[in-house]
């Protein structure tokens, strides 16, 4: 390939932040498709009080993609410690205003990533804020994305509203995309959040680029409790999402895949994180495979 790739990268959550941070390096375009369906913490109360999206994935892949000499971009993070502001972040504050002011999401998004000097976009994978939903193994539904990834022995997500819209510009992301990279992150609540987006999931199952679902290094405590590496996929699977490789360290290694799987080390020795460094330098030579 005569330019650097084009990588879209799924998901939410601390997980997509380190693949952005770990595909940066060596990709000429980045676009994070991000989940918008938390609704705990600051981006809970901003989502109540204000109607709007919640901010929290969406800052926290700024902060991923933003210049690491911007000062505005270190403090992406910064959280008040007292008063009405106790717990917000500086980043979901200054989303939530340039909302407030008149802006949409997504040209917000991209004043901030402006400001910070983003390597790559962020885009909400929904136009609109969604309520993820999950169903138990008892048949029990539980409501809300705290909710779920509390729960134990849920099997089945959804979103409502259920044909929640998507910018043209994440469809034409992904299908622009040369490597589309999913999570690592809450396979409920992080990956499968964004991908089960209808026009996401459609331009997902579209794409020529090589689709990689990168596995967590663990289940997850409540939300993925007692799965095993296999099992995870299955219920990846049976979402419909489609998998051309499984990337995961070898202490969380499925057995077999709907494409091939690819073992490396990618977490932090004795920490269940992942490294940028090493999952960047694990996912590029994946960019022509299929």
């Amino acid at each position: 390939m005569s330019r650097a790739p084009r990588v879209a990268c799924v998901g939410g959550g601390h997980g997509l932040a380190a693949t952005l941070r770990a595909v940066r390096p060596w990709a000429g375009e980045v676009t994070a498709v991000v989940s918008v369906a938390d609704d705990g913490g600051s981006s809970g109360r901003l989502r109540d009080d204000m109607g709007i999206a919640p901010p929290g994935d969406l800052r926290r892949c700024l902060s991923a993609l933003a210049d690491p000499a911007s000062a505005l971009g270190a403090a992406l993070e910064h959280r008040f410690r007292d008063g009405d502001l106790k717990e917000h972040a500086l980043g979901n504050l200054l989303i939530a205003g340039l909302v407030d002011h008149g802006l949409d999401l997504q040209t917000a998004l991209a004043e901030v990533g402006r400001l910070v000097g983003a390597a790559g976009r962020v885009l909400p994978a929904s136009s609109v804020p969604v309520t993820l939903t999950g169903r138990r193994d008892d048949d029990a539904w539980v409501e809300g994305q705290v909710e779920v990834q509390g729960a134990s022995g849920v099997r089945q997500v959804g979103i409502r509203p259920l044909d929640a819209p998507s910018s043209p510009a994440v469809v034409a992301a992904i299908a622009a995309a040369d490597l589309v990279v999913l999570g690592p992150g809450s396979l409920f609540t992080s990956v499968l959040a964004a991908a089960v987006v209808p026009a996401v999931a459609e331009a997902l199952a579209a794409t020529s680029a090589t689709r990689v679902l990168v596995m967590n290094l663990g289940p997850q405590t409540g939300e993925t409790a007692g799965l095993d590496p296999d099992e995870h996929l299955r219920i990846a699977c049976a979402h419909g999402l489609p998998v051309d490789v499984v990337l995961a360290d070898p202490r969380f290694a499925p057995t077999a895949a709907p494409g091939r799987v690819v073992v490396a080390e990618v977490g932090v020795p004795g920490r269940a994180v992942h490294d940028p460094e090493r999952l960047g330098a694990a996912l590029a030579p994946l960019v022509s495979s299929g």
